[in-house]
């Protein structure tokens, strides 16, 4: 085991600038969400619910639009799709600070839905770029790096809102979005090799129901579940902390939750051998149940919550890696973005479903209804696994 691999995953023609360029594509996207949500409460002086209902909305558009973005970059190639959802992205969180709550409500979802789709683009470079042997490697890195976005930009969000205005905040998200947008359109990273490109144009379009069978349906339902369990835990994080009277130590909980994480993805990405997808997501399920058993002092509970977080990052580059491997490299966008979506749905069942327990039990039992929700997810999924025709091997 040696973390040379990721360097040698670095060394690959064009790999380096196209994981630097998606990854700050991805940084002003983690921190739209307390951001907006500082903005409504803070200076348009409504509550966190009428809040909560923006960021819904622009959650509901990214879902819905994520497959045909994908698709479109299928047909037409990178650049007019990053060129369409940069502009769209940079007018409206440039403008948004400006708006009246009715209509930044109105406008969320279009927003949300023409936002510059960075994780799938990021995820059809590698399968571009790195030869199949190097996949894990990369598609870890890549956790790895989503990781650091989501300790930097809500933090970055918090200290612009707070320590200077919301205004300030949003119109440097819309910024950044916009330059992303140039350096992405620049730079053009590739998202099929040239042997996909070939027989693209050669081939017709794989139809739906050839690649988005029961397998493939499996492997979302488990990008769907990890994303329950995620969400959940860290909500209960804040409800167990808010009772006992340690909410201010929660940035501190969330950071150990998110090294912990990242720290898991980095040795998933240079061990030998690893778990696959559906037994990464059991552990991570299983590992959130006994966090019940102590919700205090903060300093426990973070430590507690270390083994499950372990498997946090492994679990979703495991999840890129099988749709990489189940798409065809001609739907492979489409591919990408239905897993996006399928993410998104996770993380909208998540919080309702896990606070809805906590509302009528306690916030120690949301642990339990995260875990035994993702377990719930997962054995949909071993059940559409087993009933699976054998996988037609893609070539690469």
């Amino acid at each position: 085991m040696s973390l040379m691999a990721y360097l040698h995953v670095l060394r690959i023609p064009r790999m380096a600038t196209s994981t630097l360029v998606a990854m700050l594509a991805r940084l002003p996207m983690t921190a739209t969400g307390v951001t907006l949500t500082l903005h409504v409460v803070g200076t348009l002086g409504h509550g966190y619910g009428a809040a909560g209902l923006v960021g819904t909305a622009t959650t509901a558009g990214t879902a819905t639009a994520a497959p045909l973005l994908g698709r479109m970059i299928d047909r037409y190639g990178l650049r007019p799709v990053v060129a369409v959802c940069g502009t769209t992205s940079a007018t409206f969180w440039i403008s948004a600070p400006h708006l009246p709550y009715p209509v930044l409500l109105v406008a969320a979802f279009p927003a949300g839905a023409l936002l510059v789709p960075a994780g799938p683009i990021a995820r059809q470079v590698i399968a571009a770029l790195v030869p199949a042997g190097q996949r894990r490697t990369a598609y870890s890195l890549d956790s790895v790096l989503v990781e650091l976005t989501f300790m930097t930009g809500p933090a970055l969000g918090i200290l612009v809102s707070t320590q200077v205005s919301s205004t300030a905040a949003l119109t440097g998200i819309g910024a950044l979005f916009g330059t992303c947008a140039v350096a992405l359109y620049v730079v053009n990273p590739p998202v099929r090799t040239a042997e996909e490109a070939g027989r693209a144009r050669a081939d017709a379009r794989p139809p739906l129901r050839s690649w988005l069978g029961p397998r493939m349906l499996a492997t979302l339902l488990v990008a769907t579940g990890a994303l329950f369990v995620l969400v959940g835990a860290e909500l209960a994080v804040l409800a167990a902390l808010r009772e006992s009277g340690e909410v201010s130590w929660s940035g501190v909980v969330i950071a150990v939750m998110c090294l912990a994480s990242l720290l898991g993805g980095i040795v998933h990405g240079i061990a030998r051998r690893s778990a696959s997808q559906m037994p990464l997501m059991v552990a991570l399920a299983v590992l959130t149940v006994p966090v019940a058993l102590v919700d205090e002092p903060w300093w426990l509970l973070a430590l507690v919550l270390v083994p499950s977080n372990l498997v946090c990052a492994p679990t979703l580059a495991a999840t890129t890696e099988q749709v990489s491997r189940l798409a065809p490299p001609e739907v492979r966008g489409e591919a990408m973005g239905v897993q996006d979506s399928a993410t998104r749905i996770g993380l909208a069942l998540g919080s309702p479903v896990v606070g809805f327990v906590m509302d009528h039990t306690s916030p120690s039992l949301g642990f339990v209804a995260a875990g035994l929700g993702g377990l719930a997810f997962a054995a949909v999924g071993a059940l559409l696994h087993r009933r699976a025709p054998a996988p037609v091997p893609q070539p690469v």
